[in-house]
Formats: structure tokens, sequence, C-alpha cells
């Protein structure tokens, strides 16, 4: 056997490896997408806050506050749905399948940080913390997409460190919340899942 039969051999048998051990549906497209929704949410929110106070939050605005955790629900609700429809459609005609022991893997893995996020933002929130809720939110999904990145493309993982660094950095700078945000939902996002899928989809 020739040395470069060999090498598409290893390089072969390393892909299959890869295809079962990975979850590897996920679609650049929802990425995309999911950004779009966060530039559209913080639109909405910007919107909301300068009818309110001039864009200060306090403990007695709780229509306010009821009105931004929709919108930000909504974002969330349809970046999911998103995903899991785009991934299904790609694990369709790949032939793989979309629910199996790895991809439950890489939902357990990402829901901990995730849930312990959404919690502690919560609690932010009740406590009238509301200066540090964007960097909270944005260091907990960034810990996530790093859990994640052991069962999926591990470009996710550099997603992760982006969004936590973001974070980090919404919190030295309190008061510009919304446009880190921005940044970290939407932007690089976009830019995320445009890479994934010329590099992954095309």
């Amino acid at each position: 056997m020739k040395e470069k039969d060999i090498h598409a051999e290893i390089s072969s048998i390393r892909d299959l490896m890869e295809r079962s051990a990975k979850f590897i549906s996920l679609s650049g497209l929802s990425g995309i997408m999911a950004g779009i929704y966060a530039l559209i949410g913080a639109g909405l929110g910007y919107k909301l806050l300068q009818q309110a106070n001039g864009g200060i939050v306090t403990s007695n605005d709780t229509t306010l506050i009821t009105e931004l955790f929709v919108v930000a629900f909504a974002v969330l609700f349809l970046s999911i749905g998103t995903a899991i429809w785009l991934s299904f459609k790609k694990s369709k005609k790949n032939g793989q399948p979309f629910w199996g022991s790895i991809s439950k893997r890489l939902v357990v893995n990402m829901a901990i940080p995730l849930v312990s996020g959404g919690l502690f933002t919560f609690i932010l929130i009740f406590h009238g913390h509301y200066g540090i809720v964007a960097s909270s939110t944005l260091i907990f999904y960034g810990l996530s997409l790093i859990a994640a990145s052991h069962y999926t493309y591990s470009d996710v993982k550099g997603l992760g460190i982006m969004e936590i660094l973001l974070g980090l950095l919404a919190a030295l700078v309190p008061g510009y919340g919304l446009i880190f945000w921005s940044v970290g939902f939407g932007l690089l996002h976009i830019i995320y899942g445009t890479v994934m899928h010329f590099k992954y989809d095309s």
C-alpha cells in the first residue's frame, strides 16, 4: 500500500471516529439567525429602556423588567427553536441520527451552566443588580459553549472564550451592558455562524 493511500485511510478512520464521537449536525445558519434575533431583541430592549426613565432601570420598574424579560425569552425561544429545526434538517440530509447519546451529552453539559446562569441572573434581578446582568449572561453562556465543545465542533470553544472575555469586560464597565450583550449574542453569533456555514455546511 502506498504512503498516500495509508494517509487517506487514516484520514477516513479519523473522520469516522469524529462523526461517531461528536454531534456534527450543528448548523452554522442557526448561529447567524440567533445573532439576528439578538440584534432585533437588543433594538427592542433599547427602545423600551429609552421610553422608561431615560434608560435607567430601578427596582420599581416592574413593567419594564417584565417587558425586557419577555423580549429576552422570545430571543432565546426563537434561537433554540431555529437551532433544533436547522440541525434536524442537516442531520436528516446527512443521514445521521439527530437525537442520540452524543446529542444528549451535549445538551446536558450545556444545560448545567446555562440553567445555573439563568438562576444567578434572576437572583441579580431580584436584588436589583441590573448593571451586571448582561455580564453574567455572557459569562455563563460562554461556559456552556466550552462545555458543549467537547461534544461538537471544536470551533464552539473559541466562541465560548470570546463570550466570557466580553462578559468580564462588561462587568468592568457597567452601564453599557446592552452594547456588550448585542456584540456577544448578536455580532459574534453572526460572524461565528457565517464561518461555520462555509466551513462545514457548504
